[in-house]
């Protein structure tokens, strides 16, 4: 079952919902996009080189939240950086569901 999300259905720029932070995680994989991520094509197992790194900064003075992470083979490592509980560990990517909307960081 596929992990990601083809967005406009010709394989440029493709999403994933990170178990980490519960975003979407877009990203553009298209020959001519930048910045721009490998990837070896796979849907249901997919690698992404270099790392993705989601900063989100929550306005004056909140800690902005981090998601950094590497896709290696359909499972998803999450770098010590992060400031989720899954920081430091490595789970599969869930098949995607267009219908699960992303709860916001609180």
């Amino acid at each position: 079952m596929d992990v990601l999300h083809d967005v406009f259905g010709d394989r440029q720029l493709v999403s994933f919902k990170c178990p980490g932070c519960g975003l979407h995680h877009t990203l553009s994989v298209g020959p001519s996009d930048r910045p721009r991520w490998d990837w070896n094509g796979s849907m249901e197992r997919p690698t992404f080189s270099p790392s993705i790194l989601a900063s989100m900064p929550w306005g004056q003075g909140k800690v902005p939240k981090v998601c950094h992470s590497f896709v290696r083979d359909g499972q998803i490592e999450f770098l010590g950086d992060c400031t989720h509980a899954l920081a430091g560990k490595t789970v599969a990517l869930a098949p995607y569901d267009p219908t699960v909307t992303a709860p916001a960081w609180a």
